[in-house]
């Protein structure tokens, strides 16, 4: 690298002064940049096929990382005029209403909201890419592979020059100009290949569902390339809008590349009975998901989808390895933060 070489002015760290000293900074130019980029080229990918934006609100009284069997996340609760609702984690349950509305199906980007406090990997606001189309998982999964050549292939060509400036070179990026699908493997193949090792793979001490952990992640990517997937996870692993199989395993995939899990794909359940037995299953009340179990009951369907965390990409496409110096506007949970 070069003298000219972009680097994070990690101004994060200390949130009362970052505004000011990110105008000062070569790496946020690139970051607004390189968020344009995305935002223009997801837009452009998904109206080629039809698929339309929704414009969906922040606010949902039926979260999809509820605190049930298999959740990873904690929902932010909040109080408006009185009553008690959630900022969205996601609006997933937004999009299938939508792909009611819309034949080809529908996407969103826009903010999620976690409880969990932020890290080098996991930002507790972020932006969410997020699709939902009919078909099956294997339907999303091309979908998603696709849609992925699309952005990142954008990213090079209109912001290759800088992105090199900050990586050293592009060659990361020649994986996606092979045209082969990407590796895939199930979780039981992807835990035979680790061996059972407590750092990679953990296992529900009651339940005995298992998952991988970062190391897990990483390791997997050491030892079979960057974008892979993983699919048909444990069935109690995942939250209840996962379809399964019907022999334990959810239809559901982790595409990995770069900080870990970057794309997380899955087919719903079609009717409304199927929904009822996860939630049971789960653990779930089915007071707050009673519309969305209407939905299913009232209009069947099978759709399939997926979400991109977009700062997580970006970690990739700069080869980055703290998800914070991609804030523009810095956020954590429990502290009150200007602008």
């Amino acid at each position: 690298m070069t003298d000219e070489c972009i680097v994070p002015p990690r101004t994060w760290q200390d949130p009362e002064t970052h505004y000011l000293k990110a105008f000062q900074s070569e790496w946020y130019l690139l970051v607004v940049k390189l968020q344009d980029c995305i935002t223009s080229a997801t837009v452009d990918f998904w109206s080629s096929r039809g698929v339309r934006f929704g414009h969906l609100p922040i606010t949902t009284g039926s979260i999809s990382s509820p605190m049930g069997l298999g959740s990873d996340s904690s929902p932010v609760s909040v109080s408006m005029f009185d009553v008690s609702t959630y900022l969205a984690d996601s609006m997933q349950f937004g999009l299938e209403y939508l792909c009611r509305l819309s034949e080809a199906g529908a996407y969103y980007m826009m903010p999620a909201f976690r409880g969990e406090a932020s890290d080098s990997t996991h930002l507790c606001q972020f932006f969410h890419s997020e699709a939902e189309v009919p078909g099956t998982l294997a339907d999303t999964q091309v979908v998603v592979e696709e849609y992925i050549r699309h952005i990142l292939l954008r990213l090079r060509s209109q912001c290759g020059a800088e992105i090199e400036k900050a990586t050293g070179s592009l060659d990361h990026f020649a994986r996606l100009d092979d045209p082969t699908p990407f590796r895939s493997l199930t979780l039981d193949e992807a835990i035979n290949l680790l061996g059972g090792s407590p750092e990679l793979v953990t296992t529900d001490p009651d339940l005995g569902f298992r998952g991988l952990t970062r190391a897990g992640e990483h390791k997997l990517m050491q030892q079979c390339g960057e974008f892979l997937w993983i699919t048909h996870f444990d069935e109690r692993s995942v939250p209840f809008y996962q379809a399964n199989d019907g022999q334990g395993h959810a239809l559901n995939g982790d595409l990995l590349f770069g900080p870990g899990e970057v794309v997380g794909a899955g087919q719903r359940h079609i009717d409304g009975d199927s929904v009822r037995a996860a939630l049971r299953m789960h653990e779930v009340a089915e007071d707050e998901y009673e519309w969305y179990v209407a939905m299913k009951d009232n209009v069947p369907m099978l759709t399939s989808g997926f979400g991109l965390g977009v700062e997580r990409l970006l970690m990739w496409v700069t080869q980055q390895t703290d998800i914070r110096d991609f804030q523009i506007f810095v956020r954590e949970n429990g502290i009150e933060i200007l602008p």
